[in-house]
C-alpha cells in the first residue's frame, strides 16, 4: 500500500523539480551594461544584441530614474517609426525588469521620441526553449544502378564497370549521429540533492 502511494508522489516531485531547473537556468540581462538605459551607451545596443543569445524565460534590467526616461515594448512598425503613442507595454517606474515569455523577436523604445530617433532603442531575438535538439538527418540511401542493356553485336565484346580514380569502388560513409550533452551546471547538481533530500525524506529511497 506504502509503495502505491509513494510512485504517484516521486512523479510529482520530478515535475516539480524539471520546472525548477528552468527558472535556476535563466539569466537576467543588465541593458546598456553598468550605464543602464541611456541615449549612448559605451557598446551600440544592436551590436550587444547581436552577440547575446537570448532564451524563453531570461529577463531584461533596464536601470533609469523614475520620471527622466522610461521603456516601451512596441511593434515592429512602431519600433520603426519611433511612434511613442500606442505601446504594447510602458515601463515607467525606473529599474524596469521585463521577462521574455516567448520565442521571437521583441522591440524596445524609450519614451523619449527624441532619444529614440537617435539610437536609444532595442531589438531583442528569443530563441526556441532550451533542451530539444533536432534529430540528425539520417543518411541517403543508395540505390543500385539500374541495368544496362546490350545489344547483340557480331564482334564478342566485354564491357566492365568504370572504376573510380584509385581503383577502389566509391562508397558513401553515413555521417557519425549527432551527440547532445546537457551542461552539468551547478544548479542541476543542486537540484539533483534537493530531490535526492526529499525523496529520502518521503521513504522512497532505501
Amino acid at each position: 500500500m506504502a509503495s502505491e502511494i509513494r510512485w504517484p508522489l516521486l512523479i510529482l516531485v520530478l515535475i516539480f523539480f524539471t520546472g525548477l531547473i528552468d527558472l535556476l537556468e535563466a539569466y537576467q540581462f543588465n541593458v546598456g551594461g553598468r550605464e543602464g538605459w541611456v541615449l549612448n551607451p559605451s557598446e551600440n545596443y544592436s551590436h550587444w544584441a547581436e552577440r547575446t543569445r537570448f532564451q524563453v524565460n531570461d529577463t531584461l534590467f533596464f536601470k533609469y530614474m523614475k520620471g527622466s526616461d522610461s521603456v516601451l515594448v512596441v511593434s515592429k512598425e512602431d519600433y520603426n517609426e519611433c511612434n511613442t503613442q500606442k505601446p504594447i507595454l510602458k515601463m515607467d517606474g525606473g529599474d524596469s525588469v521585463f521577462k521574455l515569455d516567448r520565442s521571437g523577436p521583441f522591440y524596445f523604445i524609450t519614451g523619449n521620441k527624441t532619444n529614440c530617433q537617435n539610437g536609444q532603442k532595442l531589438i531583442i531575438v528569443v530563441l526556441a526553449v532550451r533542451n530539444k535538439p533536432t534529430s540528425p538527418t539520417p543518411s541517403p540511401t543508395l540505390s543500385p544502378a539500374p541495368a544496362i542493356p546490350t545489344l547483340p553485336s557480331p564482334y564478342p565484346s566485354t564491357l566492365s564497370p568504370p572504376v573510380p580514380a584509385g581503383g577502389a569502388p566509391a562508397h558513401i560513409n553515413a555521417p557519425p549521429p549527432r551527440s547532445f550533452a546537457a551542461p552539468f551546471t551547478p544548479s542541476v547538481v543542486f537540484v539533483l540533492l534537493v530531490t535526492l533530500l526529499v525523496l529520502s525524506f518521503l521513504g522512497v529511497l532505501p
